[in-house]
């Protein structure tokens, strides 16, 4: 009884992993385009003031609402949306830039609830 559980058990787990493991190697594929594809734009440098920023790149088509600052731990970061990237901000220094996700989760998380 307990080596036949076993065996559906094992038996399943190898189907989901069957399943997930193309999934698993597209999205691994897709990033590596992206980072590539990022490295190859003129996008927002870490270190960059937002000043800098706007007077680069113009102004965002939507700046979120900042986010942590409840203490030294987290710090306020920003979120400044343009057409086709996104800027993250610790206080007022750029972190990150990246491209635009094209099936639209871009959107506000505050927004979501």
């Amino acid at each position: 009884m307990i080596n036949r559980r076993f065996s559906l058990v094992l038996a399943c787990a190898l189907a989901v992993g069957a399943v997930a493991l193309p999934q698993t190697a597209r999205a691994d594929n897709l990033l590596i385009n992206r980072v590539k594809q990022e490295k190859g734009m003129n996008l927002p440098t870490r270190g960059m003031t937002m000043a800098q920023v706007e007077r680069k790149y113009g102004a965002p088509q939507r700046k979120l609402s900042p986010r942590g600052g409840d203490s030294a731990k987290h710090p306020v970061i920003n979120r400044w949306d343009y057409d086709t990237f996104i800027v993250y901000f610790e206080k007022n220094h750029v972190i990150h830039s990246v491209l635009n996700t094209p099936a639209g989760n871009n959107t506000d998380p505050a927004a979501a609830k």
